[in-house]
């Protein structure tokens, strides 16, 4: 659809830019906490996450949780959970926002390997719910209400 942004933008949708990289990942660019970072759009992950390494750089307050996390090509990771955050994506913005915290170790080594850039986390599909999201492939942009 030609005006998809100009219709979209007439019903309060925010547009977010990303990337395709070489792995055929989405690449977007966010703010927790007001400290930007990059993630991988992820459709198919339940909660947006990140990484055990992100806790300090983006000023988490994390606690332990029971929950395991599970991905591709693993299971059973021990999680950690933080509550109450800053998400901005470009112009879209959320408060009291939780996340969940978990080793992604295995997914920038596999990223490395095709020589693409380190991810913080991942925005999964909490958000895209929340948010009412369009994803735009040919144009490359995520709408969010």
């Amino acid at each position: 659809m030609k005006n998809l942004h100009a219709k979209l933008k007439k019903v309060d949708y925010k547009k977010v830019k990303f990337k395709v990289t070489k792995t055929q990942h989405l690449l977007i660019k966010a703010k927790i906490n007001d400290v930007k970072g990059n993630f991988i759009l992820d459709t198919g992950a339940s909660n947006s996450c990140v990484g055990f390494e992100s806790i300090e750089y983006f000023a988490l307050e994390a606690k332990n949780s029971k929950t395991k996390a599970s991905g591709a090509g693993a299971t059973g990771m021990l999680t950690q959970v933080s509550s109450n955050n800053k998400l901005q994506l470009n112009n879209w913005k959320q408060n009291k926002f939780d996340l969940v915290i978990f080793d992604l170790s295995h997914v920038n080594e596999a990223l490395s390997h095709y020589k693409v850039k380190p991810v913080h986390g991942i925005i999964g599909a909490d958000v895209l719910m929340k948010g009412k999201g369009i994803i735009d492939y040919f144009n490359h942009c995520l709408y969010l209400k």
